[in-house]
């Protein structure tokens, strides 16, 4: 049978199809690595990795394997995690993910409750997009998430902690500025800009669009809330930004100007995302609570416990 160890080398190829990064990764020696590689293909009886004189590929037997190794390694990882979580929870690392429209606007809460609360918490937060996050949680590289809910995948649960409201943000001067009974409709007659493609406040944000038969503002786009809120400012358009983003992203001087919607006002679900197979539910059940009463000095509204 294969042995953890083999399956550690193998989908360290996998992931960076490079034998000394891979061998980097594990810890080990390159020589080791493909030793531990070359024993799991003769236990499988099948070739895994071609090797060639300036690449590295799976062969299509390799990639399914691959995906099998991650699912057991991930495995692995949640009985160790039960093990240590039901022995000593909120101690040792936790590899955190968080999306970007979140990160800088929340994370100061959450390290104050870890410094405050979880000392013995190695905490490492990691900021990536949420394909990346999922894929990251997927294969046990990430404990845990924080998203917008729902994630829209199989094999996750998911622990609701605050709703927060999108607002309109417009160039200074603009007669929208200030006003709080905004229409949705309105949407339709504004250029409206949008971060890349691979946020999800891209497709929350372009769903409150679609509502009411409005659509992005020609092929403009920005990787980051900054860039975006500075393309407004420059009188390219407007946005729609998230209410925990508003105070840092259009300070004064920053000649931007808010303006909310009419109630209800379209808002995003923010969330703790977690292996459904994980052994620390419980306790990031416990954070979750944690970080509710943490985020209730926010603009937003603290989510029922489900």
């Amino acid at each position: 049978m294969p042995t953890i160890a083999q399956l550690r080398a193998f989908s360290a190829v996998a992931d960076t199809l490079h034998f000394r990064d891979a061998a980097a990764v594990v810890g080990t020696s390159q020589p080791a690595l493909s030793s531990a590689v070359a024993a799991l293909e003769e236990a499988l009886g099948t070739q895994l990795v071609e090797r060639t004189t300036r690449r590295v590929l799976l062969t299509p037997a390799g990639e399914r394997v691959a995906r099998h190794a991650r699912r057991v390694l991930a495995a692995l990882e949640d009985l160790v995690g039960e093990a240590e979580a039901a022995r000593r929870p909120f101690t040792g690392p936790l590899h955190l993910g968080v999306i970007p429209t979140v990160a800088p606007y929340v994370l100061p809460s959450l390290l104050r409750l870890v410094r405050k609360e979880y000392r013995e918490l190695d905490l490492y937060v990691h900021e990536e997009q949420t394909h990346s996050l999922l894929d990251g949680l997927a294969t046990g590289r990430l404990d845990l998430l924080v998203l917008a809910l729902p994630a829209g995948v199989p094999g996750v649960d998911e622990i609701p902690l605050y709703d927060e409201d999108f607002t309109l943000v417009v160039p200074e001067g603009s007669a929208l500025g200030g006003r709080s009974d905004v229409p949705r409709e309105t949407l339709r007659n504004l250029d409206v800009l949008l971060l890349d493609e691979g946020h999800c406040l891209r497709d929350q944000a372009l769903d409150v669009c679609r509502e009411v038969g409005a659509g992005e503002a020609g092929a403009t786009r920005a990787a980051s809330l900054p860039t975006l809120v500075q393309l407004v400012a420059g009188g390219l358009g407007v946005t729609l930004l998230p209410e925990t983003a508003i105070n840092v992203e259009t300070r004064p001087g920053s000649q931007l100007e808010v303006a909310r919607f009419s109630a209800p006002a379209p808002y995003r679900r923010i969330g703790l995302v977690m292996r459904a197979s994980t052994g620390r539910a419980a306790e990031f059940g416990q954070l979750a609570a944690s970080l509710r009463n943490a985020v209730a000095g926010l603009p937003v509204r603290v989510a029922e416990p489900a």
